[in-house]
């Protein structure tokens, strides 16, 4: 993937990321922090808030991810790319995915997570092998209407799709 940025600028927003990780340890959250960049300007920031918002889903990607949205008034991120202190999770790279972003660029990786005591390395590993070995159990159940929201959907004349 290449991400298209300024000279100089590269660095700069991957120094607010560190900046803002580097707080939020300071505060009471997570060594994390992410920027979001549109044109060239930060639009958004984020650091983790896990533990100070009691929600495993605040990592600082999504949260910068929630921030942009918001700002932008909406939920595409295309034209925009994630710069975060630290290598993103699954779950945070499947948001930035989601999101539409036109990239994302990270200074640490899993491994200097992993040593800090933040093994996501676990997680990239379990998605490559079969669900009968996930320490979850992750089953279907079956449902004669299970297609109904998707067939509400599909009808749906005015929906917005993403």
């Amino acid at each position: 993937m290449t991400v298209d940025v300024q000279v100089g600028a590269e660095s700069d927003w991957m120094a607010k990321a560190i900046e803002l990780a580097t707080s939020s340890v300071a505060n009471g959250g997570g060594p994390f922090g992410a920027v979001i960049v549109k044109d060239g300007e930060i639009v958004a920031t984020g650091n983790n808030q896990v533990t100070s918002n009691l929600d495993p889903t605040a990592h600082a990607e999504v949260t910068a991810i929630r921030n942009a949205c918001r700002e932008l008034g909406t939920f595409k991120l295309d034209g925009c790319v994630l710069v975060t202190s630290c290598e993103p999770c699954p779950m945070c790279m499947a948001s930035a995915l989601w999101a539409r972003m036109d990239g994302v660029l990270y200074a640490a990786d899993r491994d200097d997570a992993a040593v800090a005591g933040f093994d996501d390395r676990a997680f990239y590993e379990l998605f490559s092998n079969p669900e009968s070995e996930w320490p979850t159990p992750v089953r279907r159940v079956e449902m004669s209407n299970r297609n109904e929201a998707f067939d509400a959907w599909r009808n749906k004349t005015d929906r917005i799709d993403y």
